[in-house]
């Protein structure tokens, strides 16, 4: 299944932010920590390691307090944020109002990032008055551009969210691997369970983020809850993902050309020109003037959903692209199941790892919540978030069940992973072909370009020093890990030219733990550090100094026997959560195992025959 989500792009503002970041230097992360402490604030904060699980709390409930009263002020002059979305959306007026808006935001962190001295920091000593009110004087200017940033409300967040994580493709595939019964079931089930991931992101970035020490990034809760090293892993396995992400979007941009040119081009080499051009894109080092564009990526995806239902309706399906690239080698009367079906009609693999496989392609499906800590970020009132992700994962959820249902009645066990590759007849075909073709040219841009400063900022210049991006060794670093980036996506793309295969192994080593594994870490780390508290223990806003009575093992048990009951919950789903990835992962493998063995796939490595 291709995956459109990544046409989601990144706020301006948090564009600004993200390249006034990396122009900083890393923050020390010292161990000892004094008892009167100089806080850098804001973004360059956020890797601060001597600020304490108990100070980001302090000052996250006090954030959270001034948002219910400003909230009710907003409230009382625009009304329901929902509606506010859909006249700024589409009314001359509203996206007017909403440039102006954002313009003037720009101006603001721009003006404060010169103003800004080169510490940037804050001394606590003699402040008996910034004690009584931690959020006047020198804070308050901070707090007021920190905030030009927090402007999208909980309606916004439903649109942002849908287009993420919508990516119906692969939804028959689910349902041609499982059967109508279990197919529904499956994606009720892992629906519920992404939107419990979603509930608990939520939860914790209402716990940890405040203006003086902002969330970003899917790693900053992991820093405050587990410590820098976590943090660490998250974002080289987030920089990974990505990466694999731009690997199957190659894989399947040279499907989309060549069904376009009726197979008569070397697919290897159609990989090969797609690097190329990506490579190109990788001079692109800010989406700002260009992420308008992604808008236009969401209409393509409603222009082909529609194109993909009205030929599954009126056409037979387009066989050689089953037969070329699946176990599936012969054409028969098309069959659909209520059950699972049985092993002649699998795409992939037989028995209990086809189930698994439509599980990775449903779990691939469902990703989206490594970017909701992003989306969390640009909230103005972020307690109201749940509302807009619960009613986007079950918009998501409905449409995914109706397509599934829909296009699999009509191609039975030839609905293929990507559907646009079985659409007949060529006209609408070529048409799908193109649309996905400029969508996804954009989501390679976004991604890699996303994918490249996660990697650069977050792997190479926090864990390996690199130079910042604006230094003269650090920009040529930048083109020189581009072209190496692209090569090494080319590479998985050519080694493992299935798109069934690699979808179904990025599915469950990488979007089954960032939808749902990591989540549930999160909360389960969260409940035992409230619960693990002691009466006298906290943060000193005037000394700057945490009070603990004890730390290591015995706190964590304290706060697991506190919590037994929800602790074990969570527990349990973390653990089923890596059962499934090793499961997913052990099942994507044997699928690639006998799709490319005898009665297989035509493609091989690096060769030009081509898989559809």
């Amino acid at each position: 299944m291709e995956h459109i989500a990544p046409v989601t792009h990144p706020a301006p503002e948090l564009d600004v932010v993200t390249e006034q970041q990396m122009k900083r230097l890393s923050v020390s992360s010292s161990s000892e920590k004094p008892k009167v402490m100089e806080r850098t604030w804001g973004f360059a904060a956020r890797t601060d390691t001597t600020v304490t699980y108990e100070e980001y709390v302090y000052w996250a409930k006090l954030e959270r307090e001034m948002e219910v009263e400003e909230n009710k002020e907003f409230q009382a002059e625009h009304g329901s944020p929902l509606k506010d979305s859909i006249k700024n959306t589409f009314s001359s007026a509203g996206r007017k109002k909403v440039k102006a808006d954002k313009e003037a935001r720009l101006q603001t962190l721009r003006e404060l990032d010169q103003k800004k001295g080169p510490s940037d920091v804050l001394t606590g000593s003699d402040n008996d008055q910034r004690e009584a009110s931690a959020f006047k004087v020198s804070d308050a200017e901070w707090r007021t551009a920190a905030r030009a940033l927090r402007t999208a409300s909980w309606g916004q967040m439903f649109f942002l969210i849908t287009t993420d994580i919508l990516g119906w493709s692969g939804a028959p595939f689910v349902f041609a691997s499982v059967g109508y019964g279990t197919g529904v079931a499956l994606y009720l089930i892992f629906g519920i369970f992404a939107a419990w991931g979603g509930w608990v992101i939520w939860k914790t970035f209402l716990d940890l983020d405040s203006a003086r020490y902002p969330m970003q990034s899917f790693g900053d809760p992991f820093l405050r809850l587990f410590g820098i090293n976590a943090r660490h892993f998250i974002n080289v396995a987030q920089s990974l993902q990505q990466f694999f992400t731009v690997a199957i979007l190659i894989f399947s941009k040279s499907l989309n050309i060549e069904q376009i040119a009726h197979s008569s081009i070397c697919f290897v080499g159609m990989m090969l020109v797609i690097m190329a051009v990506g490579m190109l894109g990788g001079f692109i080092r800010s989406l700002r003037k260009i992420g308008w564009i992604s808008n236009a990526a969401v209409w393509m995806n409603i222009v082909n959903f529609i194109i993909c239902m009205v030929a599954a309706s009126h056409f037979a399906p387009y066989y050689p692209a089953i037969t070329k690239s699946t176990l599936i080698q012969t054409i028969q009367p098309i069959k659909v199941f209520a059950g699972i079906p049985p092993d002649q009609y699998q795409q992939q693999s037989p028995g209990f790892a086809a189930t698994f496989n439509a599980v990775n392609t449903m779990v691939y499906a469902y990703a989206g919540a490594l970017l909701f800590v992003a989306f969390l970020s640009e909230m103005r009132h972020p307690l109201d978030f749940w509302k807009g992700m619960f009613l986007a994962q079950a918009f998501i959820c409905i449409v995914y069940m109706f397509f599934g249902v829909f296009v699999y009645s009509f191609y039975g066990q030839y609905s293929a992973n990507n559907i646009v590759n079985v659409v007949n007849p060529y006209g609408l075909q070529t048409a799908g072909n193109i649309l996905r073709l400029l969508s996804g040219w954009i989501a390679i841009i976004m991604y890699f370009n996303i994918g490249m400063k996660t990697v650069y900022l977050e792997v190479f210049q926090a864990i390996f020093k690199f130079p910042s991006i604006v230094e003269r060794k650090g920009r040529i670093l930048w083109y020189l890990l581009g072209p190496c980036y692209w090569i090494l996506a080319f590479v998985v793309a050519g080694a493992v030219p299935n798109l069934n295969g690699i979808t179904s192994f990025v599915g469950a080593v990488f979007m089954m733990n960032f939808t749902y594994t990591f989540p549930g870490m999160m909360y389960l780390s969260s409940i035992i550090h409230k619960a693990a508290e002691l009466p006298g223990e906290g943060f000193n806003p005037a000394t700057r100094e945490t009070i603990r009575h004890d730390d290591g093992l015995k706190r964590w048990i304290r706060g697991y026997k506190k919590t037994w009951f929800r602790s074990s919950i969570a527990f349990i789903y973390v653990l089923l959560g890596l059962a499934c990835c090793g499961m997913g992962t052990w099942a994507a493998i044997e699928g690639l195992i006998d799709v490319f063995g005898p009665d297989g796939t035509v493609a091989v490595s690096f060769g030009c025959p081509v898989p559809v």
